[in-house]
C-alpha cells in the first residue's frame, strides 16, 4: 500500500513525468546513434540506425537543390521521403546540426509537445493526466527509436483541444493545420472544431494558416518548381495507398477474413462512422463528449490508415488513454484497455518471444485489434449519451477532484 502511495505522488508530480520523458527521448536518441548501420533491403547498402531522421533532414537539402523530393536516393538513406515540401522546408531548422544534436533534438520536441499538450489539457487533474503520459510511454519511445513523428502528431492535435478549451483559436488552428502539412491524416483533425463555437473564426484562421504554411517552400524553390513537387507528392500518394494494409481496419479484415477489395470503401465506411457522433449537437457543451471525440480523431487516424505501423500507435494509444483515464472503470472497458495494453504497447518489446511477434502478431494484426475494438466502444459511447452529459461550459481551466 506504501508503495502504491508513493508511486501515485510521483505520477502526479510533473517534475518527475518529464524528466522521465526527457530521459528516455535522451536514450532513444544515443541508442540510434551508437547503433550499427544496417542494411534494409538487397542491395547491401548500410544505413543508419536513424533511418528516418536522414530522410528527413536530406528531404531539406534536397529541397534546396531543386531535386525531387518524392524519388529514393538509396546512397543516402533507405526508403522515400513521404512528408510534404513545408515540412522539408521546416526541417531546415535542424538539417544544419550534427546528427548526434539533431537527433536529441528531434526526439525532445516530440517528447515534450507530446508531454505539454496533455498537461494542457483541463479534462484531468495532474494525477490522471501522469498516468495518461505513462501508458504512453512505450509507444513513445518505440516512435522516437524509429526517430518518427508521431508523438508530434499527436501532440499537435491533443494541444489543440487543449487551446481551444480555453478559447486560443489562432493557436489552436496553427497546431491542426501544421499536423496536416507534417502527415495528411491530421486532417482528420479539422473535424473537432464542429465542437466549438466561433466556427467562422475557426475557418477563417485555418484558411490563413493553410496558405502561411503552403507559401514556406517558396523560399527556396519557385513557383514551377513547387507545382513540379505537388505533382510528384500526390503521385506518391496515389500509389502509396495500393501498397499494404498496415497495422489497420483493412489489415484486419485482410489478415482475419480474407477481405482484399476496395480499401476506400472500408475508409468511407469508417468516416461515415466517424461523423454519426456530430449529429448529436446538444453534447457538444458535455466536456466528457468532448473528449471522447478527440479518443475518436487519435484513434481513427491509426486504424483507417493503411500505411499503419508499429511506431504510429503512440497516437492511438494517446486516445486510449484519454478515453480509460475519463471514462468509467468497468469490465468491458477494462478488457479492453489492458488487451490494448498488452497487445499495441508490449507486443513489440521482447517480453514477447520472436516467434510470437512473427507468426501470431504480425500476421493477425494483433497490435491494431484491440484499439479497433476499443474505436467501436468509444463510439458506443458517443451515440448513446444523452443530452443530459451537456453540463459544463465549453472552456474550463481545470477539473478538480
Amino acid at each position: 500500500m506504501k508503495i502504491q502511495i508513493r508511486l501515485q505522488k510521483i505520477i502526479a508530480q510533473k517534475k518527475y513525468v518529464v524528466l522521465t520523458y526527457v530521459a528516455f527521448a535522451l536514450i532513444a536518441s544515443i541508442l540510434s546513434l551508437a547503433g550499427r548501420k544496417r542494411t534494409f533491403d538487397q542491395s547491401g547498402i548500410q544505413h543508419t540506425k536513424y533511418n528516418n531522421y536522414v530522410i528527413f533532414k536530406s528531404s531539406f537539402y534536397h529541397l534546396k537543390e531543386g531535386k525531387d523530393l518524392y524519388v529514393l536516393y538509396p546512397q543516402e538513406h533507405w526508403d522515400l521521403y513521404k512528408y510534404t515540401p513545408t515540412f522539408s522546408a521546416l526541417f531546415g531548422a535542424l538539417a544544419a546540426l550534427p546528427d548526434w544534436v539533431g537527433l536529441n533534438v528531434w526526439n525532445l520536441l516530440n517528447a515534450l509537445l507530446f508531454v505539454l499538450a496533455i498537461y494542457y489539457l483541463p479534462f484531468f487533474n495532474d494525477y490522471k493526466k501522469g498516468l495518461i503520459l505513462a501508458v504512453c510511454l512505450i509507444e513513445l519511445m518505440t516512435s522516437m527509436q524509429n526517430s518518427q513523428s508521431n508523438a508530434l502528431m499527436a501532440g499537435l492535435i491533443i494541444l489543440a483541444v487543449g487551446l481551444l478549451e480555453k478559447d486560443k483559436y489562432l493557436w489552436a488552428t496553427l497546431c491542426v493545420v501544421f499536423s496536416i502539412y507534417i502527415k495528411l491524416f491530421g486532417i482528420v483533425g479539422l473535424a473537432l472544431f464542429l465542437l466549438y463555437p466561433k466556427k467562422l473564426k475557426l475557418t477563417l484562421y485555418s484558411l490563413a494558416w493553410a496558405v502561411v504554411l503552403f507559401a514556406v517552400p517558396l523560399i527556396f524553390v519557385s513557383w514551377q518548381q513547387y507545382a513540379g513537387l505537388m505533382q510528384s507528392y500526390l503521385s506518391l500518394l496515389s500509389h502509396d495507398h495500393a501498397a499494404s494494409y498496415g497495422y489497420s481496419v483493412m489489415g484486419w479484415l485482410n489478415s482475419w477474413f480474407g477481405y482484399a477489395d476496395s480499401k476506400n470503401m472500408v475508409v468511407l465506411a469508417g468516416a461515415i462512422i466517424f461523423m454519426l457522433p456530430f449529429c448529436k449537437v446538444k453534447n457538444y457543451t458535455s466536456h466528457t463528449f468532448r473528449l471522447l471525440m478527440l479518443a475518436s480523431v487519435l484513434v481513427w487516424v491509426v486504424i483507417f490508415n493503411h500505411k499503419a505501423e508499429s511506431p504510429t500507435f503512440v497516437i492511438a494509444i494517446a486516445g486510449v488513454a484519454l478515453w480509460f483515464t475519463h471514462g468509467e472503470k468497468n469490465i468491458v472497458n477494462i478488457t479492453l484497455f489492458a488487451l490494448a495494453f498488452i497487445f499495441a504497447s508490449l507486443s513489440p518489446t521482447d517480453i514477447f518471444p520472436r516467434f510470437v511477434r512473427e507468426e501470431f502478431v504480425k500476421p493477425y494484426c494483433l497490435k491494431a485489434v484491440p484499439c479497433i475494438f476499443i474505436w467501436g466502444k468509444i463510439m458506443y459511447d458517443l451515440l448513446t449519451s444523452k443530452p443530459s452529459m451537456a453540463s459544463k461550459p465549453l472552456h474550463i481551466e481545470n477539473e478538480k477532484e
